[in-house]
This record gives C-alpha cells, structure tokens and sequence, in this order.
C-alpha cells in the first residue's frame, strides 16, 4: 500500500489565534531572547550596465527560534536576494549576518558553504534536484557530502521520504516525478539533515494552486512538528495568515505588515 502523505494542519489551525498558547510560547520573542537571525546594517548592491543598484538597504532584522516569518513582496523586491544573503550564498555589500553565535560575514567562502551544508535547509522553486541521482540518493546528498554514515543516512531519508508519501519513489529519477512529487523530495533534502534553519524560496511558485497548498502545509507540518525556524519568501499574500510574523520587502527596506 502506497505511503499516506503525514496528516496536515487544517488552514485554520495554522492560523495564529489569542487561544494557542503552544504557537505563541514558541514565538513570541521578549527582550532577553537571542535571536537565531540577526542582520545589523545589511545593505546589497549590484553593477548593472556599470552602474551600482542598490537591492537592501540597511536592513536590521532579529528571527528567533521556532519562527514562521513570511517575507512578502512583487518580484524583484529583494526577497530572494536576502535568503541568499542569510544562508551565505552571496555575500552583503556591507553590514552583518549572524546565526545563533556564528558570524556568516565573518566566514570564508568554503566555511559559509560548510555552514550552509550542516545547518541551513533551503528550499527551492525550482526544486534543483539532480537529475542523474534517484529520489534516495538526492535526499542523502547532503549527509553524504558531510562524511555521515550511510546506514544512518538512508534511515533518515527513507524516514522523511515516508513522511512525504514517497517511499515508494526513492528509486526513481527525478524526470518521472510531477512537479509536486519533486517538490516534497526537495523538502525532504532540505530536513535530513536536521537544519537549525530552513529558508524556502516561492516554494509553490511553480505549482498549479491545488499541489502548492498540498505542498505548503506539509511543508508548514514538517517544520512545526520538529520546532523548526521558517523563513519563506514568496509573493503570494494568501500565505500570511499562516505566518508567525509577515515581513514585507519594498524598496530596499523591511516593513513589518
């Protein structure tokens, strides 16, 4: 019998109410709080046409643990740039990143992607599966790429690809799989490694509306459940309500809605 997709909050349950002390015990930061995403100052640039566009502008900005913050705004606001930014993949014009007690701006090019590798989950719109490995073997990259064991590995895997209905897939290559089946390959990539952070990028962009909300909430599900920090970037508003926290980004800046 195929696997069942783990059951997911309703839309209504996802949603933040006066009532749910569990949500809000978890994120309501107070001022003793560190935060787990701390960016003083950040600023990004970018020579076009050789000339300097600036994308970020002195952004300051605390995400603490176990957070789902949305990050609204029309296509190229920024929104993308700044996930860059915190998970290391590009570097800041100026200003800094820090994660927990590490300093990402204060990293090497290879120590932010070794950072990057052990602690941060993205997911992409695009899925950025590699086509000539299975469903299993894309799922293990990372801890395999960590030097873990395999046994373990495959454990981990097989156990998430469960949990996304897709146990029965991991032999598969990505170019049999919808887009949808892609998608909740990527997410479980992007968990097995049991990240502090999970960033995800337009993750139902390139979804029809029925998948992108199947994908969502298990998304959503898989994060609350094991306590993990959110950010998603996208440009649909009818994700807010299920946020912790909706940032907007417009015109360089963060704009609490």
């Amino acid at each position: 019998m195929k696997n069942q997709l783990v059951q997911p909050f309703s839309t209504l349950a996802l949603r933040r109410k006066p009532g749910n002390k569990q949500v809000a015990a978890a994120v309501s930061p107070t001022t003793e709080m560190i935060p787990l995403v701390y960016l003083d100052g950040l600023c990004k640039e970018f020579i076009e046409g050789g000339q300097a566009r600036s994308v970020l502008k002195e952004v300051e900005l605390s995400i603490y643990a176990g957070e789902f913050v949305v990050l609204l705004g029309h296509s190229g606001s920024g929104k993308s740039t700044l996930l860059n930014l915190i998970s290391g993949i590009e570097r800041p014009t100026s200003g800094t990143i820090s994660i927990r007690d590490v300093s990402l701006t204060q990293l090497s090019e290879r120590n932010r992607t070794l950072f990057r590798r052990d602690h941060i989950g993205f997911v992409f719109q695009f899925f950025n599966l590699i086509p000539t490995l299975t469903v299993l073997e894309n799922v293990t990259l990372p801890q395999e790429l960590a030097g873990h064991d395999a046994r373990s590995t495959n454990a981990a895997a097989l156990k998430l690809l469960e949990q996304v209905a897709l146990a029965d897939r991991c032999n598969t290559f990505p170019d049999k799989l919808s887009g949808g089946e892609q998608q909740r390959v990527a997410i479980a990539r992007a968990l097995v490694h049991d990240p502090m952070l999970v960033l995800a990028d337009e993750p139902t962009g390139n979804l029809d509306e029925e998948t992108g909300n199947r994908v969502l909430e298990l998304l959503l599900d898989l994060t609350r459940r094991a306590g993990k920090t959110l950010i998603m970037a996208t440009h649909n508003p009818e994700i807010a309500p299920l946020a912790d926290r909706v940032l907007r980004v417009h015109e360089g800046q963060i704009i609490n809605v």
